[in-house]
C-alpha cells in the first residue's frame, strides 16, 4: 500500500499549485479522484493507486523540483494564464526551462522585482502562509516626502481602508535624487498592501520594487531575467 496524503498536498506534490491554491481548485470543482468530482477539503488519496485529474488532465508527483528567482518587470501578471490575455511571468521563462512552474505568491501587475517560482507546493506553502511571518522588502518611490508622523504610524501599524490593521513595518528613508524613496519591510501579504499603507498616511506610491524575501536578495539580476536559487538560498527559505 502506498503513502496516503491529503488531496491538496498531492496536487502540490504534482507541481500544479501551492497547497493553498490547490484548496481553491478543489472548491471550484476542478479536481477529480478516480472519476469523482471532489469539492470538499480533507479527502485523502493513495500515491500511485488513486487516479487524480485536474481540469481533465491526469497529474502525478514531479520527479525533480525547481526553485528560481525572477526579476519581474511592470506589465506582467503573476499567474500561469490571464483571462485578459495580458503577458504573464511564465512568458519570461523561455524555452530553456522545461519544467512547469508557478509563482510563489504574487506581485501586482504594476509592481516589479523579486518573484520566486517553483514546482514544489510545500515550499510555496511555507513561504506564503501567514503563520511563518516571512519578511518581504520593497523600495517604494513616493509622490512626496513621508512626514515624521506618517513614518511613526507605519512603524506602529496602520489601519487600511478596509479596516485591516497592519503589523509594525520596518522603514528606512533613502537619499535618492529626484524622488522620495522608502525601503519598507513587511511580513503580511494583503492585496496591494504596501501601496495602501502609504495611502493611509497621505502618500502615493509611484513605483514599487520588491528587492528581498526573508533575506534572499534580488541583487543585480537584470529585469525580465531569471536564475536558479543557490542551495544556500533554498535552505534559508525552507528553514523557516
Amino acid at each position: 500500500m502506498g503513502e496516503t496524503v491529503r488531496l491538496q498536498k498531492y496536487i502540490a506534490m504534482c507541481g500544479e499549485a501551492s497547497r493553498r491554491a490547490a484548496e481553491e481548485l478543489i472548491k471550484e470543482g476542478k479536481v477529480f479522484v478516480n472519476g469523482k468530482k471532489i469539492t470538499e477539503q480533507g479527502v485523502k488519496v493513495e500515491i500511485g493507486a488513486d487516479r487524480v485529474e485536474l481540469s481533465g488532465k491526469l497529474i502525478k508527483p514531479v520527479n525533480q523540483q525547481y526553485y528560481i528567482m525572477l526579476n519581474k518587470p511592470v506589465g506582467y501578471v503573476s499567474t500561469a494564464k490571464d483571462q485578459f490575455d495580458r503577458p504573464t511571468v511564465i512568458d519570461l521563462l523561455g524555452d530553456e526551462l522545461k519544467a512547469r512552474l508557478f509563482p510563489v505568491g504574487r506581485l501586482d501587475y504594476d509592481t516589479e522585482g523579486l518573484l520566486l517560482m517553483t514546482n514544489d507546493g510545500d515550499f510555496a506553502y511555507k513561504i506564503t502562509h501567514p503563520k511563518h511571518n516571512v519578511e518581504k522588502t520593497y523600495l517604494a518611490a513616493l509622490n512626496k516626502g513621508l512626514t515624521q508622523t506618517g513614518l511613526l504610524r507605519l512603524r506602529k501599524g496602520v489601519t487600511l481602508s478596509d479596516g485591516f490593521t497592519t503589523s509594525p513595518a520596518k522603514l528606512e528613508i533613502l537619499d535618492v535624487k529626484g524622488a522620495p524613496v522608502v525601503k519598507i519591510t513587511i511580513h503580511e501579504g494583503k492585496n496591494r498592501q504596501v501601496r495602501r499603507m502609504f495611502e493611509a498616511v497621505g502618500c502615493k506610491v509611484t513605483a514599487l520594487q520588491r528587492i528581498a524575501i526573508n533575506g534572499v536578495e534580488l541583487g543585480n539580476l537584470p529585469q525580465g531575467r531569471w536564475r536558479y536559487l543557490t542551495a544556500h538560498e533554498i535552505a534559508i527559505l525552507k528553514n523557516l
